[in-house]
């Protein structure tokens, strides 16, 4: 391709193992951004703070805002531990170690307030309510389920009930600065041109609340694809919902909505490539080197439309900084909208993503891999669903047959049925093009001072995407599969022991398959030959 990155001479320079540290931010220093005195004894309100982009927000905000007063997170109970413990166990992440050793005395600045986004008032106490309405400068309103497939009725009760309820709290508190809503890029994914600006609500909120109290689960389901339209998946037909909330309830209000793209690892702090889930291109990617996913419906010449998750926050702790600097809405046209994407600024199609993450793995292979690398996106729906079935199915019940056979448990055939279903869900976002326009973000950028550039790094024209992925594959196999660097030599040696296998059992197939294609036309010829010489 003509735009492809430019790979050897700079993988060559590039040392070999080791995760390389692009950290170059300096936090302990007297010096304070114009974004950092925003951020001064502040008392911050933050749902979905124990998420992937949450934890993230919240330790950047502690180890490069010192003088923040308090955090508040709204936590529930899960999994049969409670707020306090769970707000206690999200420190024991290693993304809080560079925070503990350059501010260890800030675990008292983190509060726990016992909620949940599903329920009515956010379940949040009386006491903790007024707490926070008395104390609260700035709100982040992070929380959602992000879930493609999610059912409509929670998806409705945590994204958009939730937005609700969070904007109806932060018009009662008394000493309010700003509101941030998280939503997503693809929100509006039903129009081809996306800019800074609320659309129209896809349905009244009203009346779809109406059904779905009148509906059960399973008759929701089943019409949830005439409810939501154009819109591909649940999450992001919520999240335009949400979005109608804080048009609808903004007047009064500092509030801003933050539009990040497809969030991936991160690209600098607190840890290089730190990453801990498996969503969208996270996946593709762990199953691609896995050597579980072989095929994907997608068009290389697209935009990929990922941003590195450390570089969202910071422009999400800045905008709230640029929102507060803006008049209070009287009407949704006050209301800022920061879309933070990749397209308008340093372009990456799903071409450079998939070759440039093919290439990094071979000198990283994971040590616990089903077979070799062996990958390929596809254009056409129907051929892609030819391949999936070829090289996914037909694999997978023949080694379910050999683990019936050593009397254990079969479980390719269950799997690959789950990964055609996540390959299914994320297939629009592989498949169609988006414009985007970014003014706000790229402006946000020109207003702060030189320091606050240096502190929270966010200009995604100046972003390295060829160091960034050096990096990526190696984030996900020491932080999702917890597979240290020093098996990278057992590793390689094992990679290319399936390797061989591979190629020895393509050898094997074309073989057995030229044999019986030759087999086939020897028999035609001679069946031929003979009804000419009967007829003779």
């Amino acid at each position: 391709m003509e735009n492809m990155i430019p790979i050897e001479p700079l993988e060559a320079a590039l040392p070999p193992t080791e995760l390389i540290d692009l950290t170059t931010t300096a936090t302990n220093t007297q010096i304070s951004s114009c974004v950092q005195k925003f951020y001064s004894n502040a008392n911050i309100f933050i749902t979905g703070g124990t998420g992937f982009l949450g934890k993230l927000l919240v330790e950047k905000l502690l180890r490069s805002c010192t003088d923040i007063q308090t955090i508040y997170l709204l936590i529930r109970n899960k999994k049969g531990k409670d707020m306090h413990t769970r707000v206690d166990e999200m420190f024991d992440d290693p993304i809080f170690d560079r925070l503990k050793q350059e501010n260890s005395k800030f675990r008292h600045k983190v509060v726990g307030i016992a909620g949940d986004c599903s329920i009515t008032g956010l379940g949040i106490s009386i006491r903790d309510r007024q707490r926070l309405i008395q104390d609260v400068n700035i709100v982040f309103h992070v929380a959602a389920t992000v879930r493609f497939d999610e059912h409509i009725r929670l998806a409705m009760a945590i994204n958009v009930h939730a937005t609700r309820e969070v904007i109806e709290l932060s018009k009662q508190m008394t000493n309010l600065k700003t509101v941030i809503h998280v939503s997503t890029a693809y929100s509006n994914c039903n129009v081809q041109k996306i800019e800074e600006t609320f659309y129209n609500a896809p349905i009244n909120v009203d009346d779809l609340e109406n059904m779905i109290l009148k509906l059960s689960d399973d008759e929701l389901q089943e019409i949830t694809p005439r409810i939501i339209g154009q819109w591909p998946n649940t999450y992001t037909f919520t999240k335009a919902l949400a979005e109608a909330e804080v048009a609808n309830n903004c007047k009064g209000l500092r509030v801003g909505v933050f539009r990040p793209a497809i969030v991936v690892s991160t690209y600098k702090e607190p840890l290089v490539a730190w990453i801990n889930n498996l969503y969208g291109p996270n996946g593709v990617v762990a199953g691609v080197c896995k050597g579980i996913l072989r095929t994907l419906h997608c068009h290389n010449n697209i935009n990929a439309n990922i941003v590195p998750a450390d570089m969202c926050v910071n422009s999400l702790i800045c905008s709230a900084w640029d929102v507060y600097n803006s008049p209070a809405s009287r009407s949704k046209e006050d209301v800022p909208i920061y879309n933070y994407v990749t397209s308008a600024e340093k372009p990456l199609t799903w071409y450079e993503f998939h070759s440039l993450n093919l290439l990094f793995y071979k000198n990283n292979p994971f040590t616990e891999v089903y077979w070799t690398l062996s990958f390929r996106t596809v254009k056409n729906r129907v051929l892609n669903l030819f391949y999936f079935i070829l090289l996914h199915f037909v694999p997978g019940a023949i080694m379910d047959v050999i683990l019936t056979v050593l009397g254990k448990k079969p479980q390719m055939v269950t799997m690959y049925k789950k990964i055609l279903k996540f390959t299914d869900v994320i297939s629009p976002f592989c498949t169609q093009e988006w414009e985007f326009t970014n003014h706000n973000v790229q402006n946000l950028w020109k207003k702060i001072d030189n320091h606050g550039r240096s502190v929270f790094f966010f200009n995604m024209a100046e972003i390295d995407w060829l160091l960034y992925f050096r990096n990526y594959v190696k984030g996900m196999r020491v932080y999702l599969f917890h597979d240290p660097l020093s098996n990278v030599e057992a590793a390689k040696r094992k990679y290319k022991r399936f390797e061989m296998l591979h190629f020895a059992l393509k050898g094997v197939l074309h073989f057995v398959l030229i044999y019986a294609l030759w087999s086939i036309l020897s028999m035609a010829t001679s069946s031929i030959t003979s009804n000419i010489s009967s007829l003779r």
